[in-house]
């Protein structure tokens, strides 16, 4: 896919998603796992170095991004837009399982070999890689500008209506 295509696909869903600044990942990866009809489970976890930073893993009943739980905010922010590049650019995660294959107890309890086997499976091709790091980095840039030139958006509906028509029209337009 090419970064002009990325860059539309971004600019609709985060429009679609009423996300505006400033960007709040959770509540992003909250508002599409609604869309997709499954939750986007954020999972800190203190992945081996050097590796890989993130990892997205499938279940039937919710979306699971491990990632790098000793690194700074700002990193972790962009490492699960990597990975929620991957979601956006219609690619399949690196690991398709049923919870069984990989929850024990309750499903809040991860078996930690079995994430293991997931982050030792091959990786995405170059092209995969290139436009899940294109699609964070979009998403940050836009966030990066917007979160400084756009006043923060009202709480009340009535009033970011008004905001929304007399206001600059920056943004994900």
């Amino acid at each position: 896919m090419k970064e002009r295509e990325l860059r539309r696909r971004c600019r609709k869903l985060l429009k679609e998603l009423d996300i505006g600044p400033p960007l709040d990942v959770e509540v992003l990866c909250a508002r599409l796992g609604e869309r997709r009809g499954r939750p986007i489970r954020l999972l800190a976890y203190p992945l081996e170095v050097p590796g890989p930073f993130g990892c997205w893993i499938a279940t039937s009943s919710a979306d699971y991004i491990f990632y790098q739980a000793e690194t700074t905010k700002s990193h972790q922010d962009h490492i699960i837009l990597h990975e929620l590049g991957h979601m956006l650019a219609d690619h399949h995660p690196h690991g398709d399982a049923e919870p069984a294959d990989f929850l024990r107890g309750p499903a809040t309890d991860l078996d930690p070999d079995a994430v293991h086997r997931a982050l030792r499976r091959s990786s995405y091709d170059d092209a995969h890689e290139w436009e899940a790091e294109t699609v964070a980095t979009i998403i940050l840039e836009w966030a990066s500008v917007l979160n400084y030139t756009i006043p923060r958006r009202a709480a009340d509906r009535d009033l970011r209506r008004i905001q929304g028509a007399l206001g600059d029209h920056q943004g994900w337009l």
